[in-house]
């Protein structure tokens, strides 16, 4: 006798007990394994996944489910942690910064999560015009005397990007030490990848892959983990961070271009002892993929170097910590503001602790905003992050899109007068858990108000989302949006 087993046909009694068996013991272990140091909702989709396809749904879950980040990277991290904290103890004592109290108690957050100090004297100027950007970097490349970090999420060998590789290239000609770094899985899905790899290895440039995923070499770990930063520090006295990436603006996609998208960004170019901290970041990483450590580069006074009147804070994250610094910072700030919150984020699939964050504020009265695309490049991302307009619209919150075919990939948000914080990070539960991230938090009037003007420009280009016209969307658009947003939770 033979019965009907699903994608197997006809099998025997005995290899249906079997498979029966196995399939009880998956989803019990499951109940008992997969809710340990998970938040509910991202227990309860995995759950979901193991329970409606238990083979498929636990080999995902071995495969993703778990940091797979050696401990050996994160006893660096320790380590640097350790070495900042004691090496800028009179730093931390010593800010002139006189802003309100919860702004000294997310510094101290900071501080303590994440090791770095609050620096007076920066100078920071905004770039939002992408190819401009690109010329600044290269600009600040050709000055170069000593050394060069490279670290971005993305790389391509593109028309917009060869002359900063050519600079580059000379800078290593003419004797400058010039180190880079790109996420491996980020870089290798852009066209163009085999180009730039021929381009550095022809170079004089020192460079390595992140998180590389290459078993043949033994190299591997939870594939979907990322190192999402862009960091450039050129002899320890100019940086540049943000959120764009070191490729054309349409990523060379044939597809981006018929339709005329292209990413909307903003970097920051950075004077002053801030430079210092994102040099740090970059020396974690460079360490962490070759384990050599670049303290020539990271000693002497580049901490104590002014150059303006901006007083800065670098935020690092990632696995490599053992709390989600980004993801802290963020609640603590929007919790304390009390009169207007600007949040621009290309991806915004809020955790629990977020939504709650900013729907209060929105009902305790604070004049909250959001920027987001019309229309996103990532289709499950776009429509989990679409699955909470309307709570954020019913709570007050006002939502702004920028219009298609555009994508609004910035990432920056301000805090009544007094913060500005600006990086790599997004607002989505990816960037606070799975990659590596750096944002800057800025403090002031001054640099809140340049930062505004920005925000000002996206609000005049966007059209505001009403809630009686997004209820109104087809039934089928909320059931993917739904379905969408517990993808987003799967971690």
């Amino acid at each position: 006798m033979f019965l009907p087993i699903e994608g197997l046909g006809w099998a025997p009694p005995w290899l249906a007990t079997i498979l029966g068996v196995v399939d009880l013991v998956i989803r019990v272990a499951a109940l008992g394994i997969v809710p340990g140091n998970r938040r509910p909702t991202t227990a309860m989709a995995w759950l979901l996944a193991i329970f409606f396809i238990p083979l498929l749904g636990l080999a995902l879950f071995l495969l993703f489910g778990k940091f797979s980040l050696s401990g050996r990277r994160k006893h660096k991290q320790e380590a640097i942690n350790r070495a900042v904290m004691a090496n800028t103890q009179d730093l931390a004592e010593t800010s002139c910064y006189t802003g309100p109290d919860w702004v000294h108690s997310a510094t101290e957050l900071n501080r303590r999560l994440g090791a770095m100090p609050v620096l007076d004297g920066n100078k920071v100027e905004f770039h939002r015009d992408y190819e401009e950007s690109i010329k600044a970097m290269t600009a600040a490349v050709r000055e170069a005397e000593k050394y060069v970090h490279v670290e971005f999420y993305i790389m391509a060998y593109d028309f917009m990007t060869r002359d900063f590789f050519d600079a580059l290239c000379e800078a290593a000609g003419r004797g400058v030490k010039v180190r880079l770094l790109f996420d491996h899985i980020g870089t290798l899905r852009i066209p163009g990848y085999r180009k730039l790899v021929a381009m550095l290895n022809s170079s004089g440039i020192e460079w390595h892959r992140m998180l590389p995923v290459r078993p043949i070499y033994k190299q591997w770990r939870r594939p979907d983990l990322r190192n999402h930063r862009k960091i450039l520090v050129v002899d320890g006295r100019v940086a540049f961070t943000g959120s764009q990436n070191l490729t054309e603006p349409s990523y060379n996609n044939k597809r981006h271009r018929k339709v005329g998208r292209k990413w909307v960004e903003m970097m920051a170019r950075v004077e002053g002892p801030a430079v210092a901290a994102l040099n740090v970041l970059f020396a974690t990483d460079w360490n962490s993929e070759t384990d050599e450590t670049l303290q020539e580069e990271l000693v002497g006074d580049q901490w104590r170097t002014k150059a303006g009147n901006v007083t800065c804070q670098v935020v690092p994250s990632g696995p490599g910590f053992a709390t989600e610094n980004n993801l802290r910072l963020f609640n603590s700030l929007i919790y304390s503001a009390v009169e207007r919150i600007s949040i621009c984020s290309p991806y915004f699939v809020p955790d629990d602790s977020l939504l709650y964050a900013i729907t209060t504020a929105a009902e305790r009265g604070v004049d909250v905003e959001l920027f987001v695309s019309e229309k996103g490049d990532q289709f499950l991302v776009d429509h989990a992050q679409r699955s909470y307009y309307e709570a954020l619209m019913a709570a007050g919150i006002r939502i702004y899109l920028y219009p298609a075919p555009m994508v609004l990939h910035a990432k920056h948000f301000t805090i009544d007068n007094e913060v500005a914080v600006l990086g790599s990070s997004n607002m989505d539960m990816r960037s606070f858990s799975l990659n590596f991230e750096v944002s800057m938090m800025m403090l002031g009037e001054p640099i809140v108000r340049q930062l505004r003007e920005t925000e000002d420009l996206y609000r005049s280009r966007s059209r505001e989302l009403h809630l009686d016209e997004w209820r109104q969307r087809p039934r089928l658009h909320r059931y993917v949006d739904n379905v969408a947003r517990l993808t987003a939770t799967v971690q």
